[in-house]
């Protein structure tokens, strides 16, 4: 029977160490199953999370060679084939306060959770009898959102929080406010759009490693496109990001073009522009800024373009 390998990330409150453990593989098991096996027969020092064993309350989120994975569901042979290699590197999620080992600290994200309000405000219709009804259309807007099992995956492996987390809400906060901005039984969808507006919500990096590793395709990524979408219609606009949004929009409408000297003066201003002026020049340098795009022509088929645009906007409002 061959012998595989967890080399394991420890913590034992006050400093870190990697320890390694070798067993006998069994195809057709899982990661989690590979854990169980160093606490019950090798080690009962090592601690990590687990519950169901189903993947639905997602308490063993675990890193992976780099990689955030539910252990119960993961294949072993899987990754195994992957990394084609006997030996896995197990660490604890990224991005959060670590407890001991691959135990991880949930509170100061559910904390900021509260922020959002990801519970229903009932329009004033609804009664304690009859309770919030919606149509089968209506709950579908909602249903994906309604999938998230709070496992830490996207926060793990955002590229956002990992540069800094002071001014970025965890991936899973934006779905869940985007549930009740969504939900057509929610009389107050401002009361969780305006917390992730003012939390970030156009700092996302789009490296969309939220949207690739969920395990229940929650897609945190679109969520967030979708606030956007939401923050502008409602006129949040005095940000850098929306008026990037918008003036990218008025350049297609315009000519099909992109403006670039004009897209950073409505974008962040005139000031701020100014400061960039040395990075301006030095492009120009270089053959990579002309200043005569500044005044672009009309792409052909423009007005075909103008006609997409019009019958987007005329969907919105339906």
């Amino acid at each position: 029977m061959n012998r595989i390998t967890y080399r394991i990330q420890r913590f034992d409150g006050s400093k870190r160490f990697l320890q390694e453990y070798t067993f006998d593989h069994r195809p057709g098991k899982t990661i989690l199953w590979g854990l169980l096996e160093i606490k019950e027969k090798l080690d009962p020092t090592l601690t990590f999370t687990a519950s169901c064993r189903s993947a639905v309350c997602g308490a063993c989120a675990v890193r992976v060679n780099g990689q955030a994975v539910l252990a119960c569901e993961t294949p072993l042979d899987t990754m195994l084939d992957r990394f084609q290699t006997d030996t896995l590197y197990l660490e604890p999620l990224q991005n959060f306060k670590v407890i001991r080992d691959l135990v991880i600290d949930w509170q100061p994200k559910t904390e900021r959770l509260t922020e959002v309000k990801p519970w229903l405000i009932p329009r004033d219709e609804f009664s304690a009898t009859e309770g919030c009804r919606q149509s089968d259309a209506a709950f579908k807007e909602i249903n994906t959102q309604a999938g998230c099992i709070l496992c830490g995956a996207c926060v793990s492996e955002c590229s956002k929080l990992t540069a800094g987390q002071t001014d970025f809400y965890e991936p899973f906060i934006y779905s869940r406010a985007q549930k009740f901005v969504a939900d057509s039984r929610d009389k107050a969808p401002l009361e969780h759009l305006r917390p992730a507006y003012k939390h970030g919500l156009w700092k996302c990096m789009h490296c969309v490693e939220c949207v690739t590793k969920c395990p229940k395709k929650v897609a945190p990524g679109q969520d967030i496109a979708k606030l956007r979408q939401e923050s502008i219609r409602r006129g949040m606009i005095n940000n850098p990001g929306a008026r990037h949004a918008l003036a990218f929009l008025d350049d297609i409408a315009a000519s099909g073009r992109l403006n670039e000297p004009k897209l950073a003066l409505k974008t962040e201003g005139l000031l701020k522009s100014i400061t960039r002026l040395p990075f301006a020049l030095r492009l120009l340098r270089r053959g990579k800024l002309n200043p005569l795009h500044a005044f672009p022509a009309k792409i052909k088929g423009i007005e075909e373009v103008r006609a997409i645009l019009r019958a987007v906007k005329e969907e919105q409002k339906q």
